[in-house]
């Protein structure tokens, strides 16, 4: 089971605030229970993306420092190489005027035996409001699995505009992430 880690300390990649001051939902932490909040969209995607320790470390360290977002087209700025609890990032998608910015802070990390993976939840400013999370496994059979679990609302216009597009695109982009890193793993 993964293990819910949530600092309470500020990180040198940020200037001195209360992490999860400017979260935009109360449901914090969610992705790393069996059970996701009701009132929002839910997402699972899971994938097969190789077999062995070697898959497995790859796709870890790929999910947890960005490279898995920027492979997959996002822009991603952090100050962080890796994700820990309490690291912003901000990950961008799209085209010139029609790039859409999107805000989190990590809520939780696993950088376990068999699980390596961490959950971002939204700031003022995302489109949507909810929490999202990026996990890799290692099946006792050696198979590699990646998941996205995501909980979400709209909380811009646009995206309230764009109604039920919404979760087609975020399943897209989820399986788009899940072909990007099995890119990665396969070198």
């Amino acid at each position: 089971m993964t293990r819910l880690v949530r600092s309470l300390t500020t990180t040198p990649t940020t200037p001195p605030r209360t992490p999860g001051a400017s979260l935009n939902y109360p449901d914090v932490g969610a992705t790393a229970a069996d059970r996701l909040p009701s009132g929002y969209r839910h997402l699972h995607h899971t994938v097969r993306i190789g077999r062995g320790e070697d898959a497995f470390e790859t796709a870890g360290a790929a999910v947890t420092t960005w490279r898995m977002h920027r492979a997959s087209g996002a822009r991603v700025r952090s100050r962080a190489v890796r994700a820990d609890p309490g690291v912003l990032v901000e990950v961008s998608l799209g085209l010139g005027p029609l790039r859409f910015t999107a805000p989190c802070e990590v809520i939780w990390t696993a950088y376990e035996e068999d699980r390596t993976g961490f959950a971002y939840g939204t700031l003022a400013g995302h489109p949507e409001s909810g929490e999202e999370s990026f996990v890799v496994d290692l099946h006792p059979d050696g198979s590699v699995w990646f998941t996205v679990t995501a909980f979400s609302r709209p909380a811009a216009w646009y995206t309230r505009l764009a109604g039920p597009l919404v979760p087609h695109l975020q399943h897209a982009y989820a399986r788009h992430l899940g072909r990007s890193l099995r890119r990665i793993v396969e070198g």
